[in-house]
């Protein structure tokens, strides 16, 4: 099969309600690393739920929300899912995600970009995060999808939408920050219970069918790090700072590793950039934050 562009252009994603708690909220938190030093005061607002405390709701939280699960391998999509990768990811906030709601999740495909036989397909997926008592949009998430084995679909006259900008550099200078934060060599076990129960995570045998040594971590927990760090960093730890999050998928890391995010501030802008500190191999690049 290959992509049909008007097919895949109108999949047909029911809108999801998503109920949350403060658990839930903690839980993907924990996935995070937050509390992996139960007294460094920066992260307990993040992991303690008590109603007598100011439960602080990470804020890449709302990527995991009225998620519409692994779409692309339905057949009808046409997609050689088998080679799909995830390529880019782009979070914006339009307001504090509250501790605890019901929300509708509406996902659409927004481009479908032919790059040319042997070089893939960008699909790019936009899903809306809405709070379902107010009407009220908390967040819109982008993913970007690089289908490695589906380029050249548009040769037969199908559509292929505007090519994507290519992100601008980082600073050429040294970063102005630097924040280490390690994961736990458990990390994918309880990043999976927030939603991406892929078997490559947990699985040994899975993952090295995949082409890994051992289990990867989720690479939105790898984002989510980066949002902790540039939360932690630029935000003065307040998630409601973050209005925009955007990165781009370069390596996996391995739970357990140390996650070092290199920042460059520029007004209300953050560039950065993450590696595994223990291989020196950079996973996150090109990333920018928008602040409030």
């Amino acid at each position: 099969m290959t992509i049909d562009y008007q097919t895949l252009k109108n999949w047909p994603f029911p809108p999801l309600e998503h109920r949350y708690t403060a658990r839930d909220a903690v839980l993907y938190s924990l996935g995070l690393g937050y509390g992996t030093d139960p007294l460094d005061p920066r992260d307990l607002p993040f992991v303690y739920d008590s109603d007598a405390k100011d439960l602080r709701v990470s804020p890449t939280f709302a990527n995991v929300l009225g998620y519409p699960g692994f779409w692309a391998k339905h057949p009808g999509t046409g997609i050689d899912w088998v080679k799909l990768l995830h390529g880019e990811q782009t979070l914006r906030l339009h307001h504090p995600l509250p501790r605890e709601a019901t929300v509708i999740g509406q996902s659409r495909v927004a481009k479908i970009v032919d790059k040319g036989p042997g070089k893939g397909a960008l699909v790019l997926i936009e899903r809306t995060i809405t709070d379902k008592a107010s009407g009220v949009l908390l967040a819109t998430v982008e993913q970007l999808n690089f289908c490695r084995g589906d380029g050249g679909y548009s040769a037969s006259g199908q559509p292929s939408d505007e090519p994507i900008p290519t992100p601008p550099p980082l600073p050429e200078r040294a970063p102005d920050d630097v924040c280490d934060l390690v994961t736990r060599p458990e990390s994918a076990l309880i990043y999976r219970l927030s939603g991406d129960d892929n078997p490559i995570h947990v699985d040994p045998e899975a993952a090295r069918n995949a082409g890994f040594e051992r289990p990867i971590l989720h690479g939105l927990a790898t984002y989510g790090v980066a949002g902790r760090a540039v939360v932690r960093v630029a935000c003065d730890n307040r998630p409601e700072r973050l209005a925009m999050l955007y990165t781009r998928f370069s390596a996996p890391v391995y739970p357990g590793e140390t996650i070092r995010t290199e920042m460059w501030r520029d007004g209300g802008t953050v560039w950065f950039r993450s590696r595994a500190l223990e291989r020196d191999v950079m996973v996150l690049n090109n990333g920018r934050a928008e602040l409030r």
